[in-house]
């Protein structure tokens, strides 16, 4: 029997929240913390579930059961108890005005459910005046009224409000566990692992240990262009390791994007595989964040020294730091390649 069933990993967060809503003592508000794809949205309809599961007083069951009407209604977000608020398209925030939607309607009682359940999602982009107008419910809510905030970070909202509303944190999961989920519950995955082994290495490594990033990256049109810029940092590496200058940096550069967005994050796959290198320097059995094959950045960090590896990993630091204050972009990559021995 496991507990909130479709979510992976986090068992001591999932005993819990299940011995909380079985001994009856849920809070009447959480944050839910959790990098995009690691199943905030799946566990917070889970938690609506649960406390609605019909079967919810039997031990040897699971919570929720996800099979009794009451958990399919809500699984399937067709209960009207459960409401989930979210920016409008094209916007970046939650306005003030979504807030006082949800203000008016918790007047009204349960439909069919014994509570209302308010899942807020990107919760942290909600604006001053929006918060503000949260907190005023937040403050004395209903007793009937479960708020659920989904957050990549809890840092924006406000100090009141995280004093209200319990941390509830979700951890990102080992690379194994993903590998086993896609290939699990998805066909393109398994052949994708067949046909490019590389490349699904890479998918793995590129999602960081959310499963939902994981599966969305299965589309080639959205994994493309990150392969793309882990091949591009990988190449600088090998020329910065091999010491080649003129030509061959020129065509490096030029393979660079001259967006500043897309240039940031091309240098943060860069950064990303300095640290590697860094770390295989320095310790035997060092977690990888860029690199599928321990034998490939072994091979690459012992081309270096510590001393050259520190160095493009400031050069690096200090080209995004250009961009971030809006340098011209030709001459940020120019310092970038000067900085790094390359011209």
């Amino acid at each position: 029997m496991k507990d909130f069933p479709n979510i992976l990993g986090n068992d001591a967060l999932r005993s819990r929240l299940a011995a909380d809503i079985r001994g009856g003592t849920l809070s009447h508000a959480y944050i839910i913390e959790a990098p995009d794809g690691c199943g905030k949205h799946t566990l917070a309809l889970e938690i609506a579930a649960a406390l609605s599961c019909e079967r919810r007083s039997e031990s040897n069951v699971s919570l929720p059961c996800c099979a009794c009407p009451a958990c399919r209604k809500i699984l399937a977000g067709k209960s009207p108890d459960v409401s989930v608020i979210s920016r409008d398209d094209g916007k970046a925030q939650i306005g003030v005005d979504k807030i006082r939607v949800l203000r008016e309607d918790i007047r009204f009682l349960p439909n069919d459910l014994d509570q209302k359940i308010y899942i807020i999602e990107n919760a942290h982009t909600m604006n001053i005046q929006a918060q503000n107008a949260f907190l005023l419910t937040l403050e004395e809510p209903p007793k009937y009224v479960l708020f659920l905030l989904l957050c990549e970070s809890a840092a924006p909202l406000l100090e009141t409000i995280r004093s209200r509303a319990p941390l509830l944190r979700m951890s990102t999961l080992p690379d194994s566990t993903v590998r086993e989920y896609l290939l699990r519950t998805d066909a393109s995955a398994s052949a994708l692992s067949k046909e490019e082994p590389d490349e699904f290495d890479a998918v793995i490594k590129i999602a960081g240990g959310s499963p939902g990033k994981a599966k969305d990256l299965l589309d080639e049109k959205k994994r493309e262009p990150l392969l793309a810029a882990r091949r591009l940092a990988t190449d600088f590496l090998y020329l910065a390791a091999d010491g080649k200058k003129g030509k061959c940096s020129i065509l490096l550069l030029g393979r660079f994007s001259q967006k500043r967005t897309e240039l940031t994050s091309q240098l943060s796959e860069a950064e990303n595989a300095v640290r590697d290198l860094i770390l295989i320097k320095k310790c035997d059995s060092a977690p990888l964040l860029f690199f599928s094959r321990d034998d490939e950045a072994a091979e690459l960090a012992f081309r270096f020294k510590s001393s050259a590896l520190i160095n493009i990993n400031r050069a690096i630091l200090s080209a995004k730091e250009r961009l971030a204050r809006n340098a011209n972009i030709r001459l940020t990559l120019y310092a970038l390649a000067i900085d790094c021995g390359l011209l």
